[in-house]
């Protein structure tokens, strides 16, 4: 792996963890949770050093050390990030807010496994294994559909023989087959936007893991937040006319459980625009900015960003609930800051 300065299964030991990417490692997964959390799933006490965890030896549960790196320490010690995965906005933004971000390492034994889900936000993700194998079963955006039970529900495990029963599983003979695939150490596995998964351990393992958006799937991530809001609305229908401030609650709600509101969501694009647009002022001559972990990034580059984030924000000013959101506090307004991005894609169309 010439990209990570790590040692693999086949270049050294790696029982002693780089103390810049684990010492933040401490939380553990376990238990049949189906929240929303099981993307980035918590509960008993883990100890990232051995490896141990509390509750290991239950079978299908999910026992993985959850961590990020220390943010007084650089992922670059330990890895440099392909060029491919460096345009990451979720990860530029967490760090411009100098906050938690979407990088992580897992740790399991062999027999630990994630349950079946997507990834947050909708976003990419890329996962690299340091040492151990594990498989992945894969299905494409849609299918999901069709391994859900006459309740609506998706499935904790999408290898239980419970999803034989066609009374639970009305709809299960119209999915295909799961793309089935073994990662090995050394190996990375990009993971496209809105792909549901399921990962198995098959060795014990250790994985550098990212998520991250970018101007190729923004929209997906703008039409997953609209889904999550209509969602929280559903649920909460019964108060909409007996309560003064029910959008503003269907914000709150939406941000407990997705993580993000209609709110944030504005900061993020406004983040990375005003970015994307000092880069652009300065011209090409003043060379790259950096972005996410060092990346760096050109005019070009930024001129697509700008172009993606304008589209995007056309459409969430225009969305009925946003504006129902209070933006006079805001700076710029959204409306102000969709026409600056506007001037400057006209401006810029001949790059």
């Amino acid at each position: 792996m010439p990209w990570c300065r790590w040692p693999t299964a086949g270049g050294g030991s790696t029982t002693r963890t780089p103390r810049s990417i684990c010492c933040c490692a401490t939380t553990c997964a376990t238990g049949r949770s189906t929240s929303r959390a099981a993307t980035r799933p918590r509960g008993a006490a883990c100890t990232s050093r051995t490896g141990t965890c509390a509750g290991a030896r239950r079978g299908p549960f999910l026992p993985e050390a959850h961590g990020t790196p220390c943010r007084d320490s650089s992922a670059e010690d330990v890895f440099t990030l392909p060029v491919y995965f460096s345009s990451d906005w979720l990860n530029e933004y967490w760090d411009a807010l100098d906050v938690d971000d979407y990088r992580f390492v897992y740790m399991g034994p062999a027999g630990s496994w994630s349950p079946f889900h997507a990834d947050i936000f909708r976003s990419f993700s890329w996962s690299a294994n340091i040492c151990g194998r594990k498989k992945w079963l894969f299905f494409p955006p849609g299918q999901e559909e069709a391994l859900r039970d006459r309740h609506g529900g998706l499935p904790y495990d999408v290898t239980s023989p419970a999803l034989l029963d066609s009374h639970l599983y009305p709809r299960r003979g119209h999915c295909s087959p799961a793309l089935e695939l073994t990662q090995e150490a050394g190996e990375m596995v990009f993971v496209p936007s809105g792909w549901h998964h399921q990962v198995h351990n098959l060795e014990d393992t250790i994985s550098i893991n990212h998520n991250w958006v970018n101007g190729c799937n923004l929209a997906n991530m703008w039409h997953f937040l609209q889904q999550e809001l209509r969602a929280v609305q559903q649920e909460v229908s019964q108060w909409k006319e007996t309560m003064s401030d029910w959008h503003h609650h269907c914000q709150v709600i939406m941000r407990s459980c997705t993580g993000i509101n209609f709110e944030e969501f504005y900061h993020f694009l406004k983040v990375i625009a005003e970015r994307r647009l000092l880069l652009l002022a300065e011209g090409t001559d003043s060379g790259a900015m950096e972005g996410s972990a060092g990346s760096r990034l050109g005019p070009h580059q930024a001129a697509f960003d700008v172009s993606r984030i304008t589209e995007v924000l056309a459409s969430v000013v225009a969305h009925p609930d946003f504006q129902k959101v209070d933006t006079g506090m805001f700076s710029p307004r959204p409306e102000e800051l969709l026409q600056q991005l506007e001037e400057v894609v006209a401006s810029t169309v001949s790059l």
